[in-house]
């Protein structure tokens, strides 16, 4: 079996993915997107440090939780350790057994308090040792084993081609490449054409990342950079839906109207009753910003950003939304 072949059918059964998103992406939305279209979803990213000391957590046990609709799925961890990498890895797939498509190993986090560990986006900066930590877990975890990474650290140091050479030297399956280099965070433009270069120089599949916030970008990646698949992240957002917009573009070179105000509002109130029940009541709160997401542009939104911030319970965000949904109504603005 070629490197990568088990992936490779896998993207080409659904070539726009969900990334992984800490904080936001949980189970419950990824079954959401994964329902709306999403070829494939990541966990939340994993720290293997937190698992080898915290196995049992509350918060591992959250992070390791997939939904129904979504299994198979990826699962990502992150860390600069290469014997914890691997022994929680291989750790993952034993518990979770045929629930893990592949484990995806972060390299390409920008936050402070990652790289200052070595981890993330920072092992761009040690290529060797990030080859060492592929290439341990690939030989310990028993299933495919990706990477994701951006363009570089900086402007000065940008290797995503050479970075991208070694990770598959080391055994990856598949990369992920995000188009901005560590400094820039998430702020200016990402740069396709390395992503365009990466995919040219590796032959397992390459999987793009960074300004698809619609199906028409979703489809211009693809066509611009020739790489296997799309990674929406930030564009999921509050809109799940552009899963579904992406595959009618793609697949029949369909554009589908957009999700009403109704739906949308409909859609906010599914997604908070599937995250407390997944997580509890307290984890209503964790729904605000979701909320802030779904009505982001339609009417009234500052003020229903404001109320979401102050309700007290699930129950109070629930009828909220009904409210505001009631107003879109008498407006004639909800369809």
């Amino acid at each position: 079996m070629s490197p990568g072949s088990d992936i490779r059918e896998l993207l080409e059964a659904g070539n726009v993915i969900l990334g992984p998103m800490a904080g936001i992406t949980e189970a419950p939305f990824r079954g959401i997107c994964k329902r709306m279209g999403a070829g494939l979803t990541y966990t939340e990213m994993v720290s293997a440090k937190g698992l080898h000391y915290n196995p049992d957590s509350a918060v591992s046990r959250s992070l390791l939780s997939f939904s129904a609709e979504e299994t198979p799925c990826a699962v990502q961890i992150f860390g600069a350790d290469r014997e914890i990498m691997a022994e929680q890895a291989r750790g993952i797939v034993e518990r979770n057994g045929a629930d893990v498509a592949f484990i995806d190993i972060n390299m390409g986090c920008p936050v402070t308090k990652v790289v200052a560990k070595g981890e993330g986006s920072a092992l761009m900066r040690t290529p060797k040792l990030a080859a060492e930590i592929v290439s341990q877990v690939v030989a310990r975890c028993g299933v495919p084993v990706t990477v994701k990474f951006r363009r570089g650290w900086s402007e000065t140091e940008s290797n995503a081609v050479e970075f991208g050479l070694a990770m598959e030297a080391a055994g990856a399956s598949a990369i992920a490449v995000h188009g901005r280099t560590r400094d820039q965070f998430y702020r200016g433009r990402a740069d396709w054409e390395v992503l365009a270069a990466v995919k040219s120089a590796v032959s397992v599949p390459v999987i793009g990342s960074g300004d698809v916030f619609s199906a028409a970008d979703a489809l211009a990646m693809l066509e611009r950079t020739g790489v296997d698949a799309v990674m929406i992240a930030r564009g999921a957002q509050g809109n799940p839906w552009i899963f579904r917009e992406a595959r009618a573009l793609i697949d029949r070179g369909e554009t589908i109207a957009p999700p009403t105000p109704f739906e949308r509002i409909d859609m906010a109130r599914e997604h908070a009753a599937a995250l407390v029940e997944f997580a509890g009541e307290r984890a209503f709160a964790r729904m605000r910003k979701h909320v802030s997401w779904y009505i982001h542009d339609m009417p009234g939104a500052t003020y229903l950003r404001e109320r979401a911030n102050e309700v007290g319970s699930y129950a109070e965000l629930d009828e909220l939304l009904l409210e505001y949904q009631a107003y879109l109504e008498s407006k004639g603005l909800g369809e």
